[in-house]
């Protein structure tokens, strides 16, 4: 059994799921500053179109598009360092 002493996996998870969303954001709104541009510079990676699964009746579509930016690599150091005080 784990102990009640140890940290929360979850809560490093939603920090770090809170520091993509938040550096993502900010990454988005600095595109259009000249001294902070920089911030939105980043990478986009995944499915160019949607996987499509026609089953008669349903049709599902599956797609994946992920963009990683400074800003967010930022929000992910500062989530760890506030889940390593915590």
């Amino acid at each position: 059994m784990r102990g009640t002493g140890g940290k929360n996996n979850w809560a490093l998870f939603l920090l770090i799921l809170a520091g993509i969303v938040l550096g993502g954001f900010i990454g988005m709104l600095a595109e259009g500053v000249s001294a902070l541009s920089w911030l939105g510079y980043g990478q986009s990676f995944g499915l160019e179109e949607p996987v499509v699964l026609n089953l008669g009746i349903l049709v599902i579509s599956f797609g994946l598009s992920i963009k990683i930016t400074i800003a967010s690599i930022i929000g992910v150091v500062i989530a760890i360092l506030i889940y390593r005080f915590l």
